[in-house]
């Protein structure tokens, strides 16, 4: 194998390890902050916290576009992570 495939593969791996490339999908209405930081994009421990403190406060969400009335997610980090929001585990 070339040095150059190598660099490539190493590359593709980190990736993969990270987490970055392939985001799961996550259960905003049951998930811990740290799982929420680390599954959902633009999403930091400070706003995951908030989302715990808005779902504690206020209930479960009903739907993920729900997300939004949280301070600091607007409509832009909702549609970046539709495709990995759940609302249940059904």
């Amino acid at each position: 194998m070339s040095e150059k495939w190598i660099v490539y593969l190493c590359l593709l791996m980190s990736c993969i390890g990270s987490g970055s490339v392939f985001a799961g999908p996550v259960n905003i209405n049951t998930a811990d902050a740290d799982t929420l930081a680390l599954e959902l994009t633009g999403v930091g421990p400070a706003l995951a916290a908030a989302i715990i403190e808005y779902r504690t406060q206020n209930g479960s969400f009903p739907s993920p576009e729900a997300l939004s009335r949280v301070s600091g997610i607007g409509d832009r980090v909702v549609e970046m992570n539709r495709a990995n929001i759940l609302i249940s585990d059904s």
